[in-house]
């Protein structure tokens, strides 16, 4: 069975059993506490938790997956992989160990057809109930039986909370260690024997915080097996990467790397894994940066980059890209079961392009760098590279290991590998001391418990800006503010990039609270209060600031109109990368890899523009969320896996599921003003924007401004841009003399400077400090006092605030003297970097205070020399 064959056959087997099949869920996970979607449970976790209700009691799903914990085990053990996909089955309240057990094994032994004797079952110590089942009822031999403790067979949501036992299948691959020394090994142990290929957990105890364990009100069951063991399990593949859900890639890296081996190599294995990987979390909605998903993405594609130049030297030395050319064997192979790759197949290899161009960039000062240090080592004779060069390479540049190593190695020298993961591991454990290890299934207790005596807050603020609403939980939070939450609220909680309402609280007719914030949690509305106390179970009036919530709405559908228009006139490939709506304006982040023209800036404008002056009718509805998807709708912010979703519908030129506030129509939001398009970070930029009165207001400011600068320039607005070109003329002509009268102070100058000239071992050498003088004029000068003293070694400085340094030396004398390691070594005093030339070079510091000291140090290093 090839992969698309084994998704489909699990679908259909669970299908069969009444299961829902949900799509995969994105990358990006709906829960804030987890940075990517590390397992197929992780979509259903507040279906595990309790804290929602889920919509059916029978799932099934396969789901695309994100683990980077293991980086350096990708490409060199046979399972190791960044991007991976679960098959799973899932049961809230319905049904338990006995039909998961009988279903698991019928579809391995009756659908997949393995063979029943190469199966082996672990069990939790003391589950007795699975063990008879799996014996008695499936009738798995008990030597085929293993029974495990805690690490390989209990499952837990973190110190306290939800936990039960798990049962393992594993299949013997009867692939011996040297002299069979696992022939008498079992399930759990270690070796490369017994590969697990579905694991059963059965969650069914909730531990308190004593200790203790008490039943769970419902059992839940959570299934999982990874799709790349049991495909090279089914095709007869002793590693995953030769089953087809890597094959038809690895074959088209090796036909761009012109690699002719037969032997899949662990670089090629490594940008496989990892351009899936980056492939997928592209289409998602990452983008390339310094931070969270942005930095893993960023890693991944330079780490595949890295091992594309080992493969083939000409990548590195002439800077070449290919990892987007691959990108269409990903696709081809993926999107039968994905197809929103096909849909953003361009937007995916410009991000990657974009991003190898800039590390083919950055590589080049890395490579400085190791050029310079292996030079080092050759003066020194030494004929081994120091691992503190190798990981610097590593951690600040992004350098392979296996990269330095070819360079090292085509140098006549060597680097350790052992050295250079000891650096590794020292740096992992700091990480992980430096910050608080807490479960990614750890919940507000607080909030689970309320929801579970309670239920949701009901929500009426889509109807109406007043209601009334019961006080169920109050709580005084010492800073002047308080928690409430109602049974009932109109106020709407941050979300979806919109802030929350703000208004005020009343008693029979008296304000005696204001609403500074609302906050939403597991469906349960908080609000954050300042004022007097509120009774528990007493009822108030709650009041929606009018204006507040109406200029809010307004900014919020002005983004989806914001949104089409950029897909008009930018390219369907521009995605949300965020926003922030709120009273003042809206803020639109946006991906996009190019500069956005002033032309298109207004043509975007003017395109939101004559939206809102058609008036179009905005329609609120609740669709199927299949349903809503297949009609184009764009899904932003909503539920993932919710059955039915509120779609935000402007008359057909804007469908997208949102849970935020709209105006009727269009013509509500009035004039639409953009304040700024600037970049955001790399491939995203971002537009503010203002509506309503606050764009009007703007437009005044704006006149004022221009009628204070025609006043300054005694002239009317209408000739204010003629009166300032004729000025900036003026400008130029008194720049042009200020210049001319610099040069021929310099000339001045220079006569004085070569007379302060001191021998330094028979060299004319001329070290000089001076205030607020650009690097223009300290090339000149150096250049006139080479001409003046013939044969010299110079080195000039300027503070002006931050250092400026320009070294020259004669020609008859950089055999000896390098100006570009002298001012090197200033600047370096000077909290900078630099170099250059033998004969010429310049560079700068951040502290300029530091220019004096940075001079008397390095005429020091001079006299060295």
């Amino acid at each position: 069975m090839t992969g698309n064959e084994l998704r489909k056959s699990f679908i259909e087997f669970f299908k069969s059993k009444e299961h829902k099949h949900f799509e995969s869920a994105s990358l990006i996970p709906d829960d804030k506490t987890l940075l990517l979607t590390v397992a197929g449970m992780v979509p259903f976790k507040s279906f595990f938790l309790g804290e929602k209700k889920a919509p059916y009691s029978r799932i099934t799903t396969y789901q695309k997956c994100i683990r980077t914990n293991d980086l350096e085990n990708v490409g060199v053990t046979p399972r190791h992989h960044t991007f991976f996909e679960m098959l799973g089955n899932f049961s809230f309240g319905d049904y338990f160990k006995r039909e998961s057990i009988k279903w698991s094994w019928e579809y391995i032994t009756e659908v997949l057809k393995l063979d029943p004797n190469r199966l082996y079952v672990s069990v939790y110590l003391t589950d007795d109930e699975a063990y008879d089942i799996w014996t008695k009822e499936v009738g798995v031999p008990e030597d085929h039986m293993v029974r495990l403790g805690d690490d390989d067979n209990w499952w837990s949501a973190g110190p306290i909370g939800s936990c039960g036992p798990c049962s393992e299948i594993y299949y013997d691959t009867q692939i011996m260690g040297e002299n069979n020394e696992e022939i008498n090994s079992k399930p759990g142990d270690e070796g490369n024997r017994f590969l697990e290929i579905w694991n059963l957990v059965f969650t069914e105890w909730n531990r308190l915080e004593d200790g203790s364990l008490v039943p769970l009100p419902e059992k839940n069951i959570d299934t999982g097996a990874g799709l790349e063991r049991i495909a090279s399990v089914v095709q007869n593949k002793v590693n995953n990467f030769e089953t087809d859900l890597f094959t038809p890639i690895i074959e088209n890296i090796k036909k761009i790397l012109d690699i002719k081996e037969e032997k899949i190599s662990v670089s090629v294995k490594i940008i496989a894994d990892h351009l899936r990987a980056s492939t997928f979390l592209i289409c998602d909605g990452v983008l390339p940066s310094n931070e969270g998903r942005g930095y893993i993405l960023k890693k991944l594609i330079r780490r595949a980059y890295g091992a594309g130049a080992v493969e083939n030297r000409d990548i590195f030395d002439n800077s070449l890209t290919f990892l987007h050319e691959i990108v269409d064997a990903v696709i081809e192979n993926m999107k039968e079961a994905y197809p929103e790759l096909e849909q953003k197949r361009e937007y995916i290899k410009n991000i990657i392009k974009s991003e190898e161009d800039k590390f083919s960039r950055t590589l080049k000062s890395g490579t400085e760098i190791l050029f310079e240090e292996i030079e080092k080592c050759k003066k020194e004779n030494k004929t081994k590279l120091s691992s503190e060069v190798s990981f610097k390479l590593y951690d600040t540049y992004g350098f392979p290991f296996e990269f330095t190593k070819l360079i090292v190695e085509n140098n006549q020298m060597e680097v350790s590998e052992e050295e250079f993961n000891i650096k590794l591991e020292e740096q992992v454990k700091r990480s992980q001391d430096s910050r608080v290890k807490n479960s990614d299934m750890i919940k507000d207790e607080f909030v689970d418990k309320f929801y579970k005596e309670n239920g949701k807050t009901l929500f009426t603020g889509y109807d109406t800006l007043n209601d009334y609403g019961k006080v169920l939980h109050f709580k005084d939070l010492e800073n002047g503010l308080y928690e409430v939450i109602f049974d009932r609220t109109p106020f709407y909680a941050e979300g979806g990039g919109q802030v929350a309402d703000r208004g005020v609280i009343k008693l029979d007719d008296k304000i005696v609270a204001e609403v500074k914030d609302v906050a939403k949690k597991s469906d349960v509305f908080i609000h954050y209060i300042s004022g007097d106390k509120l009774e528990l179970n007493k009822e108030y009036t709650l009041e929606v600031n009018k204006k507040i919530r109406n200029d809010i709405k307004k900014n919020h559908t002005a983004t989806h109109l914001l949104h089409k228009a950029l897909r008009e006139i930018l390219g369907t490939t521009v995605e949300q990368a965020g926003s922030l709506v709120n009273e003042e304006g809206l803020r639109f982040d946006f991906s996009y890899y190019e500069q956005v023209s002033p032309e298109q800036v207004e043509k975007i404008e003017n395109r939101v523009n004559e939206l809102i002056l058609e008036n179009l009718p905005v329609f609120i509805n609740y669709e199927n969320i299949n349903d809503a998807i297949s009609k184009g709708a764009m899904a932003l912010f909503s539920d993932k896996y919710g059955d039915v979703v509120r779609v935000v519908d402007i008359s057909g030129v804007s469908l997208e599921l949102c849970g935020g506030i709209h105006v009727s129509s269009t013509g509500e939001i009035g004039l639409f003003k953009i304040k700024s398009e600037q970049g955001k970070a790399s491939g995203v930029r971002r537009i503010e924007a203002i509506t309503g009165y606050k764009s009007l207001e703007y437009v005044h400011s704006l006149e004022k401004d221009i009628n204070d600068i025609s006043n300054k320039f005694k002239t009317s607005p209408a000739n204010l841009l003629p009166a300032i070109n004729k000025f900036r003329e003026e400008v130029k002509v008194q720049e042009n003399t200020i210049k001319d009268l610099q040069r021929r102070l310099v000339k001045f100058e220079i006569n004085v400077l070569t007379n302060e000239a001191i021998e330094i071992n028979g060299v004319k050498v001329l070290v000089k400090s001076f205030k607020d003088k650009d690097v223009n004029e300290l090339k000149d000068l150096v250049d006139r006092a080479k001409d003046i003293l013939k044969s010299c070694v110079i080195l000039f400085g300027s503070n002006n605030e931050k250092a400026v340094f320009v070294s020259g030396v004669t020609k008859d004398l950089t055999s000896k003297y390098h100006a570009g390691n002298i001012v090197k070594n200033a600047a370096t005093i000077a909290d900078g970097n630099g170099g250059g030339r033998p004969d010429f070079a310049q560079a700068g510091g951040k502290d300029g205070s530091k220019v004096k000291e940075a001079l008397e140090k390095t005429l020091e290093f001079i006299k060295g020399i």
